[in-house]
């Protein structure tokens, strides 16, 4: 018998986040999760008259392909998964893991093959532009951990912050994304951070559970030679498979040109990567209220209410800044009390102080209104 829980989330996902219809064509591709959570999904897509397709993947076979690659294997990869996606109307994916650092020994010229040509190709040129698309974490017992919690208490946050009611989070959104389409300069203070940065004519663009689950956050992106000062992350972050803490990037027009953390080197290699990755790409508010604290996962830390992140590397299409990077990484910030404050402003009017938004009309997105 299916947890119902699962059958809740699987309906999210095919009748809200990816609008599935009759005859669209959806891939549902899943590492490491249990067999009854895609089943569910697929019939839910069959219900709505969708036609599902499934990729079914392993991280530790993963990481072995990642380790094993040359060149040629990794753009035949691509080939042949880009094919697939050209195909697809839609694409749901469902990420776990058992092991969150099952990736941190593969060399880093090999992530970057697989960067290069087989993630960049099949997702930044032709999943994210050209498909309604979303993407899931899995509540493994491995990121109940990361959280600190046990695995049943994680099981709970989990469902509760993936199902949240993410109409309401959409209407309450609408003035943030107004006061950033009409905003020019952006600056960020708080320990160790002064930050400046035009968003000026950028799209301003919600993340209301159409995109990730869980989800909630706005995003747009500095206009790409603006960024200037510095700023020091107050969250580890964990990208490809490596935990990074301590983050101190320093800007000069728009350019990272002095990068420091506990991992130096291999931070540098990545902003190494290629010459967009030096750049930011994207500048996103986090918004979801059941979201509070760090437990290494982006797709989670990302949206922790009270946050923003700063993402060295490629834009996305909606908010772009001719930004282009294989390398996509979500550097989190948070801003409330507890992890030493903060303070962001819109062409000089403050808009969020210490985690908490000021100006009356954003203060609905405020965790206690949106937990009500």
């Amino acid at each position: 018998m299916t947890d119902p829980r699962v059958e809740k989330l699987a309906q999210i996902l095919v009748t809200y986040s990816t609008r599935l219809r009759r005859g669209d064509k959806v891939l549902i591709e899943a590492v490491d999760v249990p067999a009854e959570a895609v089943i569910a999904i697929a019939r839910r897509a069959a219900k709505a008259g969708a036609q599902p397709f499934v990729i079914t993947k392993q991280n530790p076979i993963l990481r072995e392909l990642y380790a094993l690659a040359t060149e040629e294997s990794m753009r035949l990869m691509g080939q042949v998964e880009a094919t697939l996606m050209r195909e697809m109307n839609a694409y749901i994916a469902l990420r776990g893991s058992h092991n969150v650092a099952e990736l941190s020994d593969v060399p880093a010229e090999k992530m970057q093959l697989y960067q290069a040509h087989w993630w960049k190709p099949v997702h930044q040129e032709i999943r994210v532009p050209k498909t309604r698309w979303v993407v899931l974490r899995w509540p493994h017992p491995a990121m109940a951990q990361l959280a600190h919690m046990s695995t049943e208490a994680f099981a709970d946050f989990f469902f509760r912050v993936c199902t949240l009611d993410y109409r309401r989070l959409s209407r309450a959104m609408e003035p943030l994304r107004e006061w950033m389409q009409r905003t020019d300069m952006v600056e960020i203070k708080g320990p160790g951070t002064a930050l400046r940065f035009s968003i000026k004519g950028m799209p301003a663009v919600k993340c209301d559970g159409r995109r990730n689950l869980p989800d909630g956050e706005l995003f747009t992106a500095p206009v790409r030679d603006s960024v200037e000062g510095t700023i020091r992350f107050n969250t580890p972050s964990l990208f490809q498979g490596t935990l990074f803490q301590d983050v101190r990037l320093r800007f000069r027009k728009g350019k990272i040109v002095q990068a420091t953390a506990d991992k130096g080197e291999r931070l540098n290699q990545i902003l190494d990567s290629d010459a967009g990755a030096r750049y930011v790409g994207e500048f996103s508010f986090g918004l979801n209220p059941h979201i509070t604290r760090p437990m290494l996962d982006t797709l989670f830390d990302e949206k922790i209410a009270g946050s923003f992140h700063l993402t060295p590397g490629s834009a996305y299409e909606e908010a772009d800044n001719r930004n282009r990077s294989q390398v996509h990484w979500d550097m989190v910030m948070i801003q409330t009390p507890e992890f030493g404050g903060g303070e962001i402003y819109f062409d000089g009017t403050l808009i969020r102080k210490d985690g908490f938004f000021v100006p009356e009309d954003l203060q609905p997105l405020n965790p206690p209104h949106l937990r009500r």
